[in-house]
């Protein structure tokens, strides 16, 4: 289900609009079946881009230099890889790229590593204890893949990190770390996690708030893993996992006293700082604080019969497969964010800070097992979404700004008119992102340059209809 929880209004021609192809490749993928997968990543090393993609009878890998140049490519039939697919990539010393392949249940992992001036490849199996845990994240940083995982059993993270074939296993212990809920009763780690599982949020990307309003998440930096919980209204409890000596290290940080038994509040990290909001029924507090010092930078207080002066929006209600609408004042807003999961998503491009602030609604998640594996279970209600944009500049000031559309939007908006581009994934490259897909008709690999802002004037056409787009990307990446 799509989910389009933050939106803003500009004013398009209702015409395609691609922005720059960049290149294409011809590739048959016969048919769509689930064997079909399609990914563009980088070598962050050498700033090579590759081009995996399979279905049910071969890989296809092509390399692109830094200028986004073929410059090689290598097709192999896909032996042996019968009911696993992707799950992530790596990249070792010599720039040749190894897959990672899977089974659903994660109990067949299998390590191919491409050897492209050669034409060849080794596979290695890895017999993995990751069936019996529940997935929080894969993810790639540094060239390098990484699953990390719950049991929950144990108080514990668990961290893979694959490199050259070999796995090394991360053990994290919560147990001597205190834990209290609303209530400021004590309770463990691992109900915190159970009650509120972990999302991961991307630091390049823009997080909608269906992900940023999740109470516990989990940043992935250089040799750091930041989680963070915000199951306690009165402050955020940070963890700092570092992968080179196995060490965590807690910070707390207190949110804004609301006197109020409903408030609620939650927090995201940025670029050294840490958002934080409490709100109520009545007022909202918003502060940015310094992470490493804990210094209250700024904070923003108002009151239900006040007017939000530092948004650089309306106040906006959205619910499913409906039109946005705009709230007429703060006390509407504060009595719909009320019954909703609070969220803060904060996003910089190359002059100011964006801020999107508000709720969506309730998801009960739950983890449970069945025959020894974990799922997880979703229940959500059918509520409204409530958000306004605020705009930073780098003194931490609200600005008036006439916001433009993100490269992400234009995707959003190209993807809604073209259903024949499909399995799309999208990379950040340099200063522009790449929007990777599979056009169905001419049968080919198309990558389109996409940046923000307008598109081209000869793509506009001065105040035709009004256009509403979900600041969110197209295809999550594995």
């Amino acid at each position: 289900m799509k989910k389009t929880f933050f939106f803003f209004l500009i004013f398009y021609k209702s015409i395609v609009i691609g922005q720059t192809v960049l290149n294409s490749y011809p590739i048959d993928l016969k048919k769509y079946d689930e064997s079909n997968m399609i990914l563009n990543v980088e070598n962050t090393t050498t700033h090579d881009v590759f081009v995996f993609a399979t279905n049910a009878t071969n890989v296809t890998i092509l390399k692109y230099n830094n200028a986004l140049f073929l410059v090689n490519e290598f097709t192999v039939p896909r032996t042996n890889l019968e009911n696993h697919s992707i799950i992530g990539y790596s990249f070792s010393e010599d720039g040749n790229p190894t897959l990672y392949w899977a089974t659903d249940d994660y109990k067949s992992i299998l390590v191919v590593k491409y050897y492209l001036e050669g034409k060849t490849y080794k596979m290695l199996s890895y017999n993995s204890p990751i069936s019996s845990q529940f997935i929080i994240a894969t993810f790639q940083k540094n060239n390098l893949f990484y699953i990390i995982t719950k049991d929950l059993a144990t108080p514990e993270l668990i961290v893979y990190v694959f490199k050259n074939g070999v796995v090394e296993e991360k053990l994290f212990d919560f147990s001597t770390y205190a834990f209290q809920d609303r209530k400021t009763q004590r309770i463990s780690f691992n109900q915190v996690i159970t009650d509120n599982p972990i999302e991961k949020i991307e630091l390049d990307e823009y997080n909608p708030l269906f992900k940023s309003s999740k109470k516990s998440k989990l940043y992935m930096f250089d040799e750091h893993i930041i989680l963070t919980l915000d199951h306690n209204p009165i402050k955020t409890q940070v963890f700092d996992i570092n992968l080179e000596n196995n060490a965590i290290t807690e910070k707390t940080f207190t949110k804004s006293v609301i006197n109020n038994p409903k408030k609620l509040g939650n927090s995201f990290l940025y670029n050294d700082k840490i958002y934080q909001v409490n709100a109520s029924q009545d007022e909202l507090v918003f502060d940015i604080k310094n992470y490493n010092s804990g210094e209250t930078l700024k904070s923003f207080k108002v009151i239900k019969s006040d007017t939000i002066r530092f948004k650089s929006s309306p106040l906006l209600v959205q619910g499913e497969n409906q039109r946005t609408r705009e709230l007429k004042n703060t006390s509407k807003f504060l009595q719909r964010l009320s019954n909703l999961d609070i969220g803060i998503s904060v996003f910089k491009n190359s002059q100011n800070t964006l801020v999107t602030l508000g709720g969506v609604p309730k998801i009960e998640k739950r983890y449970y097992t069945v025959n020894d594996q974990l799922y997880t279970w979703d229940f959500g209600s059918s509520a409204e979404s409530v958000f306004f944009e605020s705009t930073l500049n780098k003194d931490n000031e609200f600005v008036k700004f006439e916001q433009q559309p993100y490269a992400f939007d234009n995707i959003n908006l190209f993807l809604e008119q073209n259903k024949k581009a499909i399995l799309a994934t999208t990379l950040k490259f340099k200063d522009f992102y790449i929007l990777g897909y599979y056009d169905s008709t001419t049968k080919q690999y198309v990558m389109r340059k996409f940046t923000d802002g307008f598109p081209p004037e000869e793509s506009l056409n001065p105040i035709i209809n009004k256009a509403v787009f979900s600041k969110s990307f197209p295809a999550d990446k594995p």
